[in-house]
This record gives C-alpha cells, structure tokens and sequence, in this order.
C-alpha cells in the first residue's frame, strides 16, 4: 500500500473541502468576528477560540503523525445536519445557527478526514469550540438579572468601606454626585462566559483529577469576584472624580481588568502540585 500517495490524496481533498466549506461559511465567519469585535463586553473571548483549537488540534495530533486514516462514514453523520442547519439559517437569517453547525461540522470533518484516531484525539478541542458562540441576550436575561443583582448589592454593601456613601435602589446605585446603574454589559457575563471557557481548557491541560474539580468549582466565583472588584472601583472613581470618568478610557479598562483578574487565577489553580510540578522540571532539565 503506498501511504505517502494516500496521504497526497488525502491532503488533496483536505483542501478542496476546506476552501469549499470556507466560501460556504464566509458570511457567518464575518458576523462572528463582528461579534467578538464589538466590544469588550460582549464575547470578545471568542476571538481566541479558533487559534487555541487549532493549537490544541496540532498537539494532540503531532503524535499520529504517519499513521494511516482510518476515515469514517459516521462523519455524515454530523455534517450532514449541521449543513442542513446552516441551510435553514440561510433563510432565517439569524446568523446563530449557521455558526452552531460550524461546531457541529467539525468533527463530522474530522470523522471523514482524520479518521477514527484522531478524531478521537481531538475530541475536547473540537468540543472546545462551542465557546465561540455568542450567546443571544434573549437566552441568558434571567441569569444577567441575576448576576446585576449580586454586583449591585455587593457594591453597595463594600462601597461604604470606601469612604463612599451610596443608596441602592434594585440595581441602581445612588451616590451623591449621580447615580451609577448596573446594566447587562456591567453584570459581568462576558467575564463569567470567558471564565468558564478558561476553566475548561485549564482542566483539560490539568494530570490532576483534584486540580480539574478546583479549577471548574472556582472558575463562576472567581468571575463574580471579578465583576464586583471592577464595580467597587467605578464606584470609588465615580464618587471622587465625577462621573464624567464613564466617557473615558477608563470604563472600558474597568473590563479588561475583569479578565486581568480572573483569568490568572484560573490559570494559578490549575497549576502544577507538588510531584508532578517536579516531575516537569526534570523532563524540562533533560
């Protein structure tokens, strides 16, 4: 059997498949990045999704490397549906799901492509792809209700601490030179979404069973914390320089500094323990 003219074959259809799939997708993959560009509040994780897949995607497969492709047809299966979908969307025109049946897709390519093993191999990193969709505020109000009412009634009881008097109303907060409100982009979804994305991916790195539960447990509380930090502050910014700092850099800083907290944190809990930490250094000192 002539493996290296299989592979040619194979790289062949690869890429006429791709550069098909690439003009299918085009419009969707502008609407995305439209998306994820926007602003830091909504979704700009997304953003990095696809290069860290495909990071991912070339380690794990770095390894089978002259393998032969064990190609299924199970991955009609999944592209199948997920070209029906995108089908459907071209009609509806809502854009969201014909960016689901791009996750949906890719295994089923894979499945065809790679072939059992290493799709196999691959499995969580396509799965990982999932989190570069945005999710529409329709879907998740009750739960941006919900964190609005933690950062605002988190604020109003730590602002005081501060030297700044505040009364809360719901989720407005009445300070005495105006009234900062806590709206969808301030409850701190985008911050709380982009935690978990972090989370997984750091679990999924983790050897240890133990540090993957810790670094999922923590990964909401640490965002919430997060949010709220950024709240105080805004607060405190607001109350001894006046409110005009919202129209300045400062305001949007405020939520980077959401995922300059929280993502560290994450990234620190999934670190290395004990042996293991050692283990890795003397495989890096050999």
């Amino acid at each position: 059997m002539d493996l290296n003219g299989s592979n040619r074959a194979t790289r062949g259809w690869t890429f006429i498949v791709l550069a098909l799939l690439v003009a299918v997708y085009a419009p969707t993959v502008y609407w995305l990045w439209g998306r994820w560009t926007m602003s830091v509040w909504h979704h700009a994780h997304g953003l990095l999704i696809p290069p860290v897949v495909a990071y991912f995607c070339w380690l794990e497969l770095r390894d089978l490397r002259g393998r032969p492709v064990d190609a299924s047809a199970w991955g009609f299966a999944f592209l199948i549906p997920a070209l029906l979908m995108h089908v459907l969307d071209t009609g509806l025109g809502t854009q969201l799901l014909s960016a689901i049946s791009i996750v949906l897709a890719a295994p089923g390519l894979s499945l065809l492509l790679l072939g059992v093993e290493r799709t196999k191999a691959i499995a969580f990193p396509l799965a990982f792809l999932a989190f570069m969709l945005p999710i529409p505020l329709a879907v998740t109000a009750r739960l941006h209700l919900m964190l609005r009412h933690i950062a605002a009634n988190t604020t109003a009881t730590l602002l005081p601490l501060a030297g700044v008097p505040v009364f809360q109303e719901q989720t407005y907060l009445h300070l005495a030179n105006g009234t900062l409100h806590v709206a969808d982009a301030c409850s701190g979804f985008s911050t709380l979404y982009a935690s978990i994305a972090v989370a997984f991916l750091t679990a999924y790195a983790c050897k240890s069973w133990r540090r993957r539960l810790i670094v999922l447990a923590a990964a909401i509380p640490i965002a919430i914390a997060a949010n709220i930090v950024r709240m105080v502050l805004l607060g405190v910014l607001c109350y001894y320089q006046g409110f005009s700092v919202l129209e300045t850099w400062m305001h949007p800083a405020s939520g980077m500094l959401t995922f300059v907290i929280a993502l560290p944190l994450i990234f620190w809990l999934g670190r290395p323990e004990g042996h293991e930490h050692a283990k890795h250094q003397r495989v890096g000192a050999a």
